[in-house]
């Protein structure tokens, strides 16, 4: 459906077509919810917490989330992520292997449950390191794995800052590859959601690793992964569990339900089965009370709007990319989108250059104001072309 722009003389009617674009891209809900029936987040005994929204990215609930924790054993979420973003560029391999030095072998050993029960001076494909340090929580996979990437697990460190900045985790500083106390290694509950939406949206395909429950190397058991949602819940496929004396228990989950994800972080709970509880919990209270609504996109433009000076006569506006909204649980009933569109627009034009702005509001509230482009290119038309449709526009057409 083509919608007019916005312009002083055709206000009303200008609404009345965005009403009704917005009704054939949102299905209704059964049971509206308004946004002022939404109760508050569970209350949650731990030093901080974070739930969000996979799709928008937007945080739906939270207490201290973005207060400095320590992530314990959770680290090793950015290990593999900068791991696995050096096998995308081609700088390693799956059946590389690396070299077990004395100080890996060293950490495994004082390390009572957290270790992949490596031997001094062996070499390891890196496809197992991986899932030594996703499974079984390893420490002296970690060194292993950080000491083969960057040469020193110091130097890995940069590398884990340097990834944590371009995933706009701001407020984090890693200075080891498996997350052991100190001072100056820390994150937030916020941080590590973010990180973990985007270790599901860029790495799909060794994501599902997480949600492995078991690995054997090297003994004669097979070793248990800690995450016992895995168990509990069949639509959680990862994430990861941290655990020490001085940052508590700790778990970065995630769940898809009827194709929805959501990203939850406990940090700081008072036992393993109680950060399991509160993770369930936060997850239950979103996808109970919100969804999400996709709106826009390069498939389903606001509208068209005239072109003068081009090889076409009109472009189509809109959003490259869907929009994705996370409201309320019936609250998209609601939505309203009030446009503001330059009435003329003169080639040449490129796909992606703003022609406007929408803004979107619920019951009357602003939710969030985006930039309107267009979809297509246009090229500038010929000689006869441009002049008849300067004429027009210096005669108001």
């Amino acid at each position: 459906m083509n919608v007019s722009p916005v312009s002083a003389r055709r206000p009303f009617r200008h609404l009345l077509l965005v009403a009704a674009t917005v009704a054939a891209v949102l299905a209704p809900v059964a049971t509206p919810v308004s946004a002022a029936t939404i109760p508050a987040a569970p209350t949650i005994d731990a030093k901080a917490f974070a739930l969000l929204d996979y799709d928008s990215g937007e945080l739906l609930a939270g207490n201290n989330p973005d207060g400095r924790v320590e992530p314990a054993s959770i680290t090793k979420v950015m290990t593999t992520y900068v791991a696995f973003d050096e096998i995308r560029k081609g700088r390693l391999k799956l059946d590389d292997t690396a070299l077990v030095s004395e100080k890996a072998w060293r950490q495994g050993k004082d390390s009572s449950e957290s270790r992949m029960f490596l031997t001094l001076g062996s070499r390891v494909k890196i496809e197992d390191l991986l899932r030594g340090i996703i499974i079984v929580s390893g420490n002296d996979a970690s060194i292993v794995l950080a000491e083969h990437l960057a040469g020193s697990e110091d130097a890995f460190a940069d590398l884990m800052n340097e990834t944590a900045k371009k995933l706009g985790m701001v407020n984090s500083h890693f200075v080891d590859a498996s997350g052991l106390p100190n001072a100056e290694h820390y994150t937030t509950a916020h941080d590590l959601a973010i990180l973990g939406r985007a270790l599901i949206r860029d790495f799909p395909e060794f994501y599902k690793i997480y949600a492995e429950r078991s690995f054997k190397y090297g003994i004669e058991h097979a070793q248990e992964n800690r995450n016992g949602l895995l168990i509990k819940d069949p639509t959680v496929d990862g994430i990861k569990t941290g655990h020490t004396s001085a940052a508590g228990y700790c778990l970065l989950s995630s769940s898809v339900r009827d194709g929805r994800r959501l990203i939850s972080a406990v940090m700081g709970a008072p036992s393993w089965a109680y950060r399991e509880q509160a993770s369930l919990e936060l997850l239950n209270y979103g996808f109970r009370f919100f969804e999400t609504a996709s709106l826009f996109g390069a498939t389903a433009p606001v509208g068209s709007l005239k072109v003068y000076k081009g090889t076409a006569d009109t472009v189509q506006i809109g959003t490259l990319e869907p929009l994705k909204l996370t409201l309320p649980r019936g609250a998209k009933e609601s939505l309203q989108i009030q446009q503001q569109i330059d009435p003329r627009a003169i080639a040449p034009l490129t796909a992606g250059q703003k022609l406007g702005t929408a803004t979107i509001s619920i019951d009357g509230k602003p939710l969030k104001t985006i930039d309107l482009v267009a979809l297509t290119d246009v090229p500038s038309g010929g000689f006869w072309r441009r002049l008849i449709d300067q004429i027009k526009l210096w005669l108001g057409f």
